[in-house]
C-alpha cells in the first residue's frame, strides 16, 4: 500500500513545487514591473508637491476673499464663490496686461526663435577657439543675474546720461525716451528679453546640429548641393523637433513674463509694460489681495494649457 501512494505523494510534491516556481516567478515580474516606477517616484512626488499642490490651493484660494488678514487667523476668511472671477474679467486693468503679454508674445517669440537659429546655424559652420568663443559669449546673458542686467540695460537706455541716446545724439537724432513712453518703452523691454532668452536657445539648436549625422551633408555635397542649400534641405528640416521644442517652451515663458517689465519700469509707464504676470504679481503681493490673484493666476494657467495642447495636436497632425 505505500508503493501504490508513493505515485500520488510525488505528483502533489511536483504541484507544490511548481506552485511556489509560479508563485516566485511572479513575485518577481511584479518587483520588475514596479521598478521603472520607484525610480521615477522622486521625481513625480516633486512634481506633485511642486506643481500639483500649488494649483490646486490656487483654484480654492480663488474661491474666498483671502488677503493678509487671512494669514493672521482662518477665520478672517469667507467663502465668496465666483466673485473674484467676476470681479477679474471686470477689470479693465487685467485685460491691458492681457492685451500687453500678447504683444510681447508676438514680438518676442518669433524673433527668438530665428535669430537663435540663425546664430546657432552660424556658429555651427566652424570648430575654432573663436566659434567656441562666440557660443561662451552668447551663452552669457542666460546665466546673468537679472539684477545685473537691469542696471546695465537702465544706465544704456538713461534718457539724459544714457549710451544709447548718447550715439543717436552724435549723428544729429533727438533722445528717445525709452522707458517713459507707453510704446517704446514695450519694444525696449522686449528687446532685453530676447537678449537674455537667445543664449540658451541657441544652445539647444547647436546640440541638436551636432547630432545630425555628416552623412547627410556629405550626400547632398555629392548631389551638388552648396552651403546654403544644405541648410535650407538638410539642417532645417532635421530640426523639426528642436524648433517645435524652442517654439513651445519660449511662448510658455513669454506667456510668463515678469522679470524684464519689473526690473525695468516696474509695469510702467502707465500700465503700458504690465504683463498677466506683473498684474498678478502686483494683486496678491502690493494690495494684498490673495483671492483675487489666485483667480488671475488660475486663469493665466487655462490659458497657456490650452496654447500648449494646440501647439502639441498640430504637432501630432503635422506628423500624421
Amino acid at each position: 500500500m505505500t508503493q501504490t501512494l508513493r505515485p500520488a505523494t510525488k505528483a502533489r510534491a511536483t504541484t507544490v513545487v511548481a506552485a511556489k516556481v509560479r508563485q516566485a516567478t511572479r513575485t518577481k515580474r511584479n518587483g520588475a514591473h514596479l521598478t521603472p516606477y520607484l525610480f521615477v517616484s522622486p521625481a513625480f512626488l516633486c512634481l506633485i508637491a511642486f506643481g500639483v499642490a500649488p494649483i490646486v490651493v490656487a483654484a480654492a484660494v480663488s474661491l474666498t476673499n483671502m488677503d493678509i488678514s487671512g494669514l493672521a487667523s482662518w477665520r478672517n476668511v469667507e467663502f465668496v464663490g465666483l466673485a473674484n472671477y467676476s470681479a477679474l474679467f471686470s477689470d479693465a486693468a487685467f485685460w491691458e496686461s492681457l492685451r500687453n503679454t500678447a504683444i510681447f508674445v508676438g514680438m518676442g517669440v518669433p524673433v527668438i526663435v530665428v535669430v537663435s537659429l540663425a546664430v546657432a546655424i552660424a556658429l555651427n559652420q566652424s570648430s575654432s577657439r573663436f566659434f567656441r568663443a562666440l557660443r561662451a559669449f552668447y551663452f552669457l546673458p542666460a546665466i546673468t543675474a537679472i539684477v545685473a542686467i537691469s542696471l546695465i540695460w537702465g544706465y544704456l537706455y538713461n534718457s539724459q546720461f544714457g549710451l544709447l541716446n548718447y550715439l543717436l545724439s552724435t549723428v544729429g537724432l533727438p533722445p528717445v525716451s525709452w522707458l517713459t513712453d507707453p510704446v517704446v518703452a514695450k519694444f525696449s523691454v522686449a528687446l532685453v528679453a530676447i537678449w537674455r532668452a537667445s543664449g540658451l536657445n541657441i544652445i539647444i539648436f547647436l546640440a541638436a546640429q551636432q547630432a545630425i549625422p555628416k552623412e547627410y551633408y556629405e550626400a547632398a555635397s555629392i548631389d551638388g548641393a552648396g552651403r546654403w542649400r544644405q541648410i535650407f534641405n538638410v539642417t532645417i528640416p532635421l530640426l523639426r523637433f528642436a524648433i517645435f521644442f524652442v517654439s513651445v517652451t519660449t511662448l510658455i515663458s513669454w506667456m510668463q513674463f515678469f522679470d524684464e517689465p519689473y526690473v525695468l519700469t516696474q509695469g510702467g509707464p502707465t500700465g503700458a509694460t504690465t504683463s498677466i504676470s506683473l498684474y498678478i504679481y502686483q494683486q496678491g503681493f502690493r494690495f494684498n489681495e490673495f483671492g483675487f490673484a489666485s483667480a488671475a493666476s488660475l486663469v493665466l494657467f487655462v490659458i497657456i494649457f490650452v496654447v500648449t495642447a494646440i501647439q502639441l495636436r498640430t504637432r501630432r497632425f503635422s506628423d500624421d
